[in-house]
């Protein structure tokens, strides 16, 4: 007879002394790694890397949330949007395999220093999103009289406007992934539910290069209904498609015709996909060390690959970077605390006591920047007296939503600015979303 698990002890919750301690240090990852002639964010911690312009768009969305609490003055956080704003408006754009970016597009990543194209890298798309709510996000909250506030204003309405979403669809219905000079379109178009939501608002919502209503239906045609561990919600593997865009849309109450017919909204849908999370940590088919209802959190992450162990009797194969996902995998034994933290505002009840589990039986899980980016707890790494493996490295796309959830879990700080963006609420409006706060929103 196989023998029953004792009852775990539940540790004690995070405060909200704990959670302002967390966003401080991980906003010094950003304050500190940013090279202030630029505003460009290197893509990782591991050295040598260029710039993620998703990641810089994250740091012009946490610049506001550093201000309010205090991390940082005003007038510093506003020389830094400035610097980063300015560096994006006067690049060049241009076909040239070189430039920065094309058609109001950008390079996915750019060279710290000169800011141009690195690693011949795509112009992306989702990336390019990123980085104008970022600039959106700015221009909502330094709303002042003054000339550089103005200027803030300015420069994020030009980098929005100068966006060709229409180009991008590339004569389909649903939008590119990207482009290359040496070879043209990529042949993937964002399709199936994912983290695209937020690119199709803001490509909805221009008045200069919009996308039309009919590339958000094919979007959505495209998505997948599941039922999973008793969760009825709309699939997606890794838990990031289901946070990135709340960072920057309230979809509280609101919703568009698919929500409308399966009886939820969007933030519902991220509620029950991290409780399939949970779930599927507590059953843990594959057998991995810890996992149990206070460890998961399986998204795109850092690990320790790629490499193959034979651990226990069993051959495991362990990747690098890459997007995992429940319950159809990739899975090699890796979680992500900072995904955990990213949906506190859709199920505080998990994420506080996973979180407080996760610091205090991993000490090495924080460090003066924060969360790191992933730990695996099956892999053997020799270099460290006790088993288990800790990333060495911070990534920028993993810091943003640390900081900017938690501040919307706390205060709504970034739910609110975006309430009163024209391009977000018209975007949301031509995609039929309707309900709660959208309806008294006005458009400037």
């Amino acid at each position: 007879m196989k023998k029953a698990r004792a009852a775990r002890v539940a540790p004690r919750t995070l405060t909200d002394k704990d959670l302002h301690t967390l966003e401080r240090r991980t906003f010094r990852y950003f304050w500190s790694e940013t090279n202030p002639r630029n505003g460009l964010l290197p893509d990782n911690t591991l050295g040598n890397v260029p710039a993620s312009i998703a990641g810089v768009g994250m740091a012009l969305s946490v610049y506001p949330v550093a201000v309010e609490r205090r991390f940082t003055s005003r007038r510093a956080a506003l020389e830094r949007v400035l610097a980063t704003l300015r560096f994006f408006h006067q690049s060049e754009q241009s076909p040239g395999p070189d430039a920065t970016g094309f058609r109001g597009f950008y390079y996915h990543f750019l060279d710290m220093r000169t800011g141009r194209r690195a690693w011949n890298c795509e112009l992306s798309t989702i990336d390019t999103a990123i980085l104008v709510a970022g600039a959106l996000t700015s221009a909502a909250y330094f709303s002042g009289a003054s000339a550089p506030e103005r200027e803030v204003r300015a420069l994020a309405k030009a980098l929005y406007e100068r966006v060709d979403w229409r180009w991008a669809q590339n004569g389909g219905a649903a939008v590119t992934h990207g482009w290359r000079p040496e070879r043209g379109f990529l042949p993937y178009r964002w399709q199936g539910y994912n983290e695209a939501l937020l690119l199709y608002v803001l490509g909805l919502g221009s008045e200069t290069h919009p996308l039309p209503k009919t590339s958000y239906a094919a979007w959505t045609q495209t998505y997948v209904w599941k039922r999973l561990y008793g969760h009825e919600f709309l699939y997606g593997g890794p838990l990031f498609m289901h946070q990135l865009s709340h960072v920057w849309i309230d979809f509280r109450e609101i919703q568009d015709d698919f929500m409308r017919r399966r009886g939820i909204d969007y933030f519902e849908n991220s509620r029950r996909a991290t409780y399939v999370q949970q779930q599927y940590a507590i059953r843990n088919p594959k057998g991995f060390a810890g996992y149990d209802e206070y460890d998961w959190g399986i998204t795109a992450s850092n690990g320790p690959g790629p490499a193959v162990r034979r651990i226990g009797g069993i051959t495991r194969r362990f990747l690098g970077y890459r997007a995992r996902g429940v319950p159809y995998g990739p899975d090699d034994g890796t979680l992500a605390a900072w995904a955990v933290a990213a949906s506190l505002p859709f199920a505080p009840e998990i994420v506080l006591p996973t979180l407080a589990h996760d610091i205090e039986a991993s000490p090495g899980i924080t460090n003066e920047h924060g969360l790191v980016c992933s730990a695996n707890a099956t892999y053997p790494d020799s270099r460290r007296k006790r088993a288990g493996w800790l990333s060495a490295a911070h990534f920028a796309l993993d810091q943003g939503p640390v900081i900017l959830m938690i501040e919307n879990y706390r205060s709504g700080l970034v739910w609110r600015l975006m309430r009163s963006c024209a391009p977000i609420v018209r975007g949301l409006r031509r995609a039929e979303f309707a309900g709660g706060w959208l309806g008294a929103a006005a458009v400037q």
